[in-house]
């Protein structure tokens, strides 16, 4: 199969990561909060652990990233986006990092994320 042949729309179950980075993240007011800069993929299960929202500044510049526990995100395609059940001021005191800053990623790292949402850490 040539480069070209392989899929990167979606199907009906599956999206390829090209079309999940970017894709705007709402609140449940319908309010866009940021976007999904990256998700960050368990090696060894393949399962997504967090997508990585961008938040704040001005056209990227001085945004700070938000780990989100995958399982938070709601894909909504009337909305074409994804919705989590968080206010912007829940957001804003979220652990987060400034680009080029990235934590470790370990699992104390996994449990304060997950905690901070309410939602046990699996892994």
């Amino acid at each position: 199969m040539a480069q070209s042949d392989i899929a990167t729309n979606e199907t009906n179950r599956l999206i390829a990561s090209n079309k999940v980075e970017g894709t705007n993240v709402y609140n449940r007011d319908r309010e866009k909060l940021g976007s999904i800069y990256n998700f960050m993929v368990d090696k060894r299960s393949g399962k997504v652990e967090y997508a990585v929202l961008q938040f704040g500044g001005l056209f990227g510049l001085g945004s700070d990233y938000y780990p989100l526990p995958w399982d938070v995100l709601v894909y909504d395609t009337d909305q074409g986006g994804y919705l989590v059940n968080l206010d912007k001021a829940v957001l804003e005191k979220a652990p987060r990092y400034a680009g080029g800053s990235e934590p470790a990623f370990d699992r104390d790292y996994g449990r304060e994320v997950y905690g901070y949402y309410g939602v046990s850490y699996p892994f």
